[in-house]
């Protein structure tokens, strides 16, 4: 069994930062994600996406934010178990917790801090019946790299900001880029719909509207996709197609955390926003967009605010008797668990006689 101060269910950016603002505290923390690496939908679905909104950084691509977190974490040891879901909780008589993995992996701690974003995610899948057939074999329901789909041709389906994104980024990697959608009109942002318009003017993207794609083909692989037009009696066949990918978003779901006896509000856990963002269950907290409160933003920056005010409310917890002193960074520096020590350079004075 694995044993810990806390246990982090999530491990993107803001269970990620809860692990640094725990570790000023000498708290050791111990992340469990559903995904194999850590990052959350930073490393899963936009990994080379830029992020405008991050204190201090004008612009970061998703992965790297992560790359920094990590980094910044380092000092404090924290422990992963990756790949495996937070299926069950169980709390014990001394008020502390048992949580145990889909693979039976237990972990035990005086506290538990969900931080799954919106949960665990499943690609909307388009109604083609063949198309479980090419999942991995030419189908794709997220960009992870986009090298991948350097010099292939790429058919795009959706009609969002992730496929009007998708199809500017890959205009200018992939051999050949064609955007389907059943529409005319396309639901993500103006400046978006313009790029892709003035791209497909020049011939660097095909924009096939009024339009779905039915049907797929290919032996073993992807290699043709079957367009159907409105108003059309036949359907159109695209040749040589080395990738599908059809982006229709992604259903969050809570999973097993749903039947935890959690207070939940639209598919999210309620919390006291005006304390801790502490649940129904004591010692159990939820930060980041998983959870729900007046007012709630669902930004990074917030689920970051919500990491630091949550550990203080979880020492306070786990040392009832103790009163911790805050202090700045700058003045205290921060005291890694594995000997290391970060502190600002102090200046010498010298007095004049």
């Amino acid at each position: 069994m694995i044993k810990t101060d806390i246990i982090i269910i999530g491990a993107g950016p803001t269970g990620l930062f809860a692990v640094f603002e725990a570790g000023l505290l000498k708290l050791k923390c111990h992340l469990i994600d559903a995904l194999p690496q850590p990052g959350g939908q930073c490393s899963e679905i936009y990994p080379k996406k830029p992020i405008y909104d991050i204190p201090g950084f004008p612009e970061v691509l998703a992965g790297d934010l992560v790359k920094n977190l990590m980094e910044q974490i380092k000092p404090f040891d924290p422990g992963f178990t990756l790949g495996e879901r937070a299926e069950t909780l169980e709390k014990l008589n001394d008020g502390s917790f048992i949580v145990t993995t889909s693979r039976g992996t237990k972990h035990h701690a005086p506290i538990v801090v969900i931080a799954g974003g919106l949960g665990s995610f499943e690609p909307r899948k388009p109604p083609i019946p063949v198309i479980g057939e090419y999942e991995d074999k030419g189908v794709e329901y997220i960009i992870r790299d986009p090298e991948v789909y350097r010099d292939k041709r790429v058919v795009i389906a959706g009609g969002g900001d992730s496929a009007l994104d998708w199809s500017i980024f890959l205009a200018d990697v992939a051999s050949e880029v064609s955007l389907v959608h059943r529409r005319k009109d396309f639901r993500g942002a103006l400046d978006s719909v313009e790029k892709v318009e003035e791209l497909s003017k020049i011939g660097k993207i095909n924009l096939i509207t009024e339009a779905e794609v039915v049907d797929l083909k290919g032996e073993g692989n992807l290699d043709s996709v079957v367009i159907r037009h409105k108003g059309q009696a036949s359907d159109e066949e695209v040749k040589v197609t080395d990738h599908f990918i059809p982006l229709f978003g992604l259903s969050p779901k809570l999973g097993p955390i749903g039947d935890w006896g959690l207070e939940i509000e639209k598919n999210a856990i309620k919390v006291d926003n005006t304390y801790d963002y502490q649940t129904n269950i004591p010692g159990v907290y939820a930060i980041g967009d998983v959870n729900t409160y007046p007012g709630k933003l669902k930004l990074i920056l917030c689920g970051f605010h919500e990491a630091a005010i949550m550990c203080q409310s979880a020492y306070q917890r786990i040392f009832p008797d103790k009163k911790y002193v805050m202090k700045y960074t700058t003045v205290s520096g921060v005291d890694g668990f594995d000997g290391s020590r970060k502190e600002a350079k102090r200046e010498v004075v010298k007095s004049i006689n």
